[in-house]
């Protein structure tokens, strides 16, 4: 019996010096929190982090992150958590950051507060993680009963970070429509487990919508460090428009593709993840025979906002058409999202289309 399944965060907050309140609003949760962050995220945010805290009248327990989303992190952390009694789980930083701190809370039943300082990705919404191995590579996807207890985004942080981690956010979230559509189209199931909702559809389109109509506005913006309300916008598409969007509406070839990418060797793993997510949409259009209108208005906004469009600026220029199909064998593998496209698809179509999107983009 088909069913349609919707899930989201327990509360979101966003806004400029929004960070200030984490104490206030942690200690309606629990009362001895470990928070997570990588060495450079915890050197922009401790001071506020801590006095936050200390107006609170909360003590925490500080553990850095040491950069990868992978078991052997995410055990580590968690015996720390377990010799320290936390009775919650604050993740500070960036996708990986955040998924390893799910994962934490999940190992220890314990609630899970998210503090992206990026809007780089969708991450931080979901009831899921993505799971790499040491080295990078992708392992899978790990799945948790509830989603996060909630979620604070600070404009003023995420401004301040690389602009191209929010162009690489933007690029992300671009994919929800493309991907919910394709998920729509074949009935497939989502990734909490049902039919895409009539809601989830409708967030993804206003995710897009928000995207083509401020983007370039925001961007402007955002890498002058300036919080609009752009800006502002296009933070909460990234964030929880394309999170609620791409959950419960599904992923398909784009990100699948994406995880192919992590097959291949070289510099192509200095890209961000919505950077490959990027190639991974318009190779995803390429597949669906979109109109050349359509892939042109996604391959105009991308180079508007400097995301990858060919292969040279993907780094894969002198890639062989065998690592091409490793791509698409890896994207094309059953336990991945890529049939809710298409499962008659090729690993070796999928490498054609991988260079069809280089040679329209270069022209």
């Amino acid at each position: 019996m088909a069913k349609i399944v919707f899930q989201s965060p327990g509360k979101y907050i966003q806004g400029a010096g929004v960070l200030a309140t984490l104490g206030e609003e942690t200690e309606k949760l629990a009362k001895n929190p470990l928070a997570i962050s990588d060495e450079m995220v915890w050197s922009i945010t401790s001071e506020k982090i801590t006095e936050s805290f200390s107006n609170a009248n909360i003590d925490f327990v500080y553990e850095e992150f040491k950069g990868e989303a992978s078991e052997t992190e995410i055990d580590r952390l968690s015996d720390v958590g377990k010799e320290n009694e936390v009775d919650i789980i604050i993740g500070v930083g960036g996708g990986k950051t955040l998924d390893t701190s799910k994962a934490i809370a999940d190992n220890l039943k314990v609630p899970v507060i998210i503090v992206p300082t990026t809007a780089s990705t969708d991450a931080p919404t979901s009831s899921l993680s993505v799971i790499y191995s040491d080295e990078g590579e992708f392992t899978g996807y790990r799945f948790y009963d509830k989603n996060p207890d909630l979620i604070l985004v600070d404009s003023e942080v995420v401004v301040n970070a690389p602009i191209k981690l929010f162009t690489s956010g933007m690029s992300d979230a671009m994919a929800t429509l493309v991907e919910a559509r394709a998920v729509l189209k074949s009935n497939g199931e989502t990734m909490v487990g049902g039919q895409p909702t009539l809601a989830s559809v409708a967030i993804a389109e206003k995710c897009e919508e928000t995207l083509f109509k401020h983007g370039h506005a925001a961007y402007k913006a955002a890498s002058k460090g300036l919080v609009t309300p752009q800006v502002e916008a296009v933070i909460e598409a990234n964030t929880l428009l394309s999170g609620l969007g791409f959950e419960n509406g599904g992923l398909a070839a784009a990100h699948a593709i994406h995880n192919g990418f992590t097959t291949l060797s070289g510099d192509i793993h200095h890209l961000s993840h919505g950077e490959k997510v990027t190639y991974g949409t318009l190779v995803q259009l390429m597949l669906e025979n979109s109109s050349d209108e359509t892939m042109l208005k996604y391959i105009e906004f991308y180079k508007g906002i400097g995301m990858p469009t060919t292969l040279k600026e993907m780094h894969l220029e002198d890639t062989d058409y065998e690592d091409l199909v490793k791509v698409g064998q890896l994207a094309t593998d059953p336990n991945d999202t890529f049939a809710n496209l298409s499962d008659k698809i090729t690993p070796e179509e999928v490498a054609n289309a991988i260079l069809a999107v280089s040679e329209l983009s270069s022209r």
